[in-house]
């Protein structure tokens, strides 16, 4: 089971999101286990407002926010085929899909030295997790990670050095979050891209995302992540 770290010294489940009319919510605070863990059960997540991600970190919530909600994940044919291809695991290698998914040759990086080190820190603690997708040879294909509190999965990223290994890592993470078929349950991807789109990721008000939140936090941790 998770280990609850010490709670934030910083009041983020106290800001007035519904009052904010763009998608940053504050800046500054740290990226300590309690304070990412209460941005997340308060619908935040930490994103750095520098160059490439880097401090000031900023608290965002989108006004539009791109989520998956059970049954919308969409199976094209050539997903099908393809991810017999690979094998899925979660939390094998948590740290490799953390420093793939910030390779400082990807355009739009953000995830700096310091947002790896508190990742790692979550993972050790039990609370954000990694699904992986191997190629036949035993490399490492694809994958993403995220923070999983109760019914929420908060994505943070993924990537792909083969043909459809995101994709099939992303699958896989909608048929381990939605494992008991329990509506209220939600993955969130913060933004809709139009690659998301083509998934099934949809977008919802930031009001309906924070009502499906407070729901879902109360929820059991998806079964692979309870002991």
């Amino acid at each position: 089971m998770p280990v609850e770290p010490p709670p934030s010294r910083w009041n983020l489940d106290e800001q007035r999101q519904d009052d904010v009319a763009q998608d940053l919510i504050a800046v500054g605070a740290d990226l300590e286990p309690g304070t990412l863990l209460a941005a997340y059960r308060s619908g935040m997540f930490p994103m750095g407002i520098g160059d490439d991600g880097r401090r000031p970190i900023g608290w965002w919530s989108p006004v539009r926010r791109g989520v998956f909600l059970r049954g919308d994940f969409h199976v094209a044919r050539s997903l099908r085929r393809s991810r017999h291809r690979y094998r899925v695991t979660t939390d094998e290698a948590f740290e490799q899909v953390v420093d793939a998914c910030a390779d400082p040759s990807r355009t739009g990086r953000w995830i700096t030295p310091d947002i790896k080190a508190a990742y790692r820190q979550l993972h050790r603690l039990g609370w954000a997790h990694s699904v992986e997708a191997w190629d036949t040879d035993g490399a490492l294909a694809g994958g993403l990670y995220g923070v999983c509190t109760g019914g929420l999965f908060a994505a943070e990223s993924m990537f792909h050095r083969a043909t459809d290994a995101g994709k099939v890592a992303v699958w896989a993470l909608t048929r381990l979050v939605f494992a008991d078929d329990d509506d209220r349950r939600l993955i969130d991807v913060q933004w809709q891209t139009d690659h998301l789109a083509t998934l099934g990721v949809r977008e919802i008000p930031r009001s309906d995302y924070l009502r499906r939140v407070v729901g879902a936090r109360e929820l059991p941790l998806p079964e692979v992540w309870r002991d």
